[in-house]
């Protein structure tokens, strides 16, 4: 039995969720997002509250149960919230700025890095060391957060790099003589 499956989606005041064949759909003030349910679960609404149930016993259905039912609760989450990660630049003369619909950073090569932003997701530099990723859809926030730190991962030496806000890098010695 699913820990996680088991327990129905409380749906918030201001969120509409349908559901239209094997379609789910959430509706809420920030957007809406929608998920197609696998043969393996069944989804059920009842007043405010989503129940998804797996189809039978076997080993993917229990899989999918989890899986399914979590999916739905950040479609919920996302459409009345949103979600956020914040990330940090450490470095010298590494920054961020945003022109546009595209963010600028600066980390150390010859040229800058022009990252295009994304639909639904919007990015905000409050210093220019300090990313700001938020938006509707939790799989395309940590997305971007992915795209944008594999362009200078933190080093283990000096801590250099784009890494998440808080994120505790291990550093290494550095060489003796």
């Amino acid at each position: 039995m699913s820990r996680v499956g088991k327990y129905p989606v409380e749906i918030p005041a201001g969120v509409q969720v349908v559901l239209a064949d094997r379609l789910l759909t959430a509706k809420g003030k920030l957007g809406e997002l929608s998920l197609t349910l696998t043969e393996n679960v069944d989804a059920t609404i009842d007043g405010s509250k989503v129940a998804i149930v797996p189809r039978g016993k076997s080993t993917p259905a229990r899989m999918m149960w989890g899986t399914t039912r979590a999916l739905v609760a950040s479609m919920v989450k996302g459409v009345s919230t949103g979600f956020s990660k914040s990330m940090e630049i450490t470095g010298t003369g590494y920054r961020a700025a945003v022109n546009g619909n595209k963010l600028v950073l600066n980390l150390g090569f010859s040229h800058d890095v022009n990252f295009e932003i994304p639909a639904g997701i919007t990015i905000t530099c409050e210093k220019p060391t300090s990313i700001k990723v938020a938006g509707v859809d939790k799989r395309l926030v940590g997305q971007v957060c992915a795209e944008i730190r594999a362009w200078r991962p933190p080093e283990p030496y000096k801590g250099k790099g784009v890494k998440f806000e808080g994120e505790a890098i291990l550093r290494k010695e550095g060489k003796k003589k």
